[in-house]
């Protein structure tokens, strides 16, 4: 029974019932949830066929109803998270791959900008009794946790530790909606009922989320990150009216396989054995997906004012970043104390690139060459207004 995947159910009825039990909280708010559960479920029962990667799916789905129920119950009974202000967020975006991690890890590292932390959006959630600026007594376990994965092939990929600033997307897991890890969104039925969705409510409670983690530990400028973005900018301004963007910038022929390498590598790690995934789809499906995601994100620029908006290459960014911060804060008029351009200095000179390890794929892997990398993207390379280069 143990090596029989039909032991692992995915019925949310039940997970929602064991949710409850676990917490004793029964209020899950009232932005929607359920039919992006119900989608989610569908998806890894069709898809994840290996018992282990079933049993990891599932709870991942648990933890997430679980801290749904503890923020709902923070909101409800912490009246200051709700007065908390969200001013100005700056929103960095692009390709995947493009230098949005490294931008955004160099741009926190000054005392003035906040980001969503890794241990943030594992833990969202307020420790019982806890006040603003007390150390969450989980955090020293996540991160023991992240340190033994040090050397793993995903951190040559994406390096993180407890503190790391992460993908700001992944609180939209707790709503049960948006990308979710970043493979689900590459699998039917979750991929099709995403694309069908209205993104205001999904942004509407990432501001209740910040607004929480904004009263745990205030920051002054808001510096956010997601590829995910750029399928939203209508729906972040609608939320966030006094938004900026970064848009990072890079060839897509070093962005495609460098992205399908990670999403196989982070299926694997929750789906387990994923050998019955015919690879060359998944090529194709991953490239579409960013490529989508670009025509939709650019679509949107054409309609709003242009100074909203900072675009960088990923070699500007590798060559020059001092000077990226320096025109990036002349251009949205940020602050940038010494003691700032001091501590990005020091990360500039404490993180060569290559630091972690160089991850090796090959394109064809993934049942893709150059020249359909090139015709899928020309809507982009072939427009001379990006500053796109390797």
């Amino acid at each position: 029974m143990a090596n029989d995947s039909s032991a692992v159910d995915f019925d949310a009825d039940a997970l929602i019932r064991k949710a409850v039990e676990q917490t004793g909280f029964d209020d899950f708010g009232s932005l929607p949830y359920r039919e992006g559960l119900e989608a989610l479920l569908q998806t890894y029962h069709q898809h994840v066929k290996d018992p282990e990667g079933r049993q990891r799916c599932r709870g991942r789905v648990l933890s997430q109803l679980i801290t749904r129920l503890k923020c709902e119950y923070a909101f409800s009974t912490i009246p200051a998270i709700a007065e908390q202000e969200i001013v100005a967020p700056v929103f960095v975006t692009g390709l995947p791959r493009s230098g949005t991690s490294a931008l955004l890890n160099l741009l926190v590292t000054a005392p003035e900008n906040r980001g969503v932390l890794q241990w943030e959006v594992q833990f969202p959630d307020p420790w019982p009794d806890s006040k603003p600026g007390d150390e969450d007594p989980r955090y020293p376990h996540l991160e023991k946790a992240l340190k033994a994965m040090r050397d793993s092939e995903f951190a040559k990929i994406h390096y993180v530790d407890a503190d790391t600033p992460e993908e700001c997307v992944l609180l939209h897991a707790f709503a049960f909606h948006g990308v979710q890890l970043g493979f689900e969104v590459m699998l039917e039925p979750y991929r099709s009922w995403l694309l069908g969705q209205d993104l205001v409510p999904l942004y509407a409670y990432q501001k209740k989320q910040l607004q929480l983690l904004n009263w745990r530990n205030p920051g002054q400028q808001w510096m956010l990150k997601a590829p995910a973005h750029m399928w939203g900018i209508d729906a972040i301004l609608a939320v966030f009216p006094d938004a900026r963007f970064i848009w990072c910038h890079r060839d897509p022929q070093a962005v495609v396989p460098s992205i399908n390498s990670m999403n196989q590598m982070v299926m694997g790690m929750y789906m387990g054995d994923c050998s019955h995934i015919n690879t060359a789809q998944m090529g194709h499906s991953v490239m579409e997906w960013y490529a989508q995601s670009l025509q939709q994100g650019l679509a949107a620029r054409e309609k709003l004012p242009p100074e909203l908006f900072l675009d960088c290459s990923q070699q500007e960014f590798a060559q020059r970043p001092m000077a990226l911060v320096e025109r990036l804060c002349r251009e949205f008029n940020l602050p940038l104390s010494e003691q700032g351009r001091a501590a990005m200095q020091a990360h500039v000179d404490a993180n060569p690139k290559g630091k972690h390890g160089r991850h090796e794929y090959d394109l064809a892997t993934y049942g893709l060459n150059r020249e359909l990398i090139d015709q899928r993207f020309s809507f982009y390379t072939g427009d001379g207004r990006w500053p796109i280069s390797e």
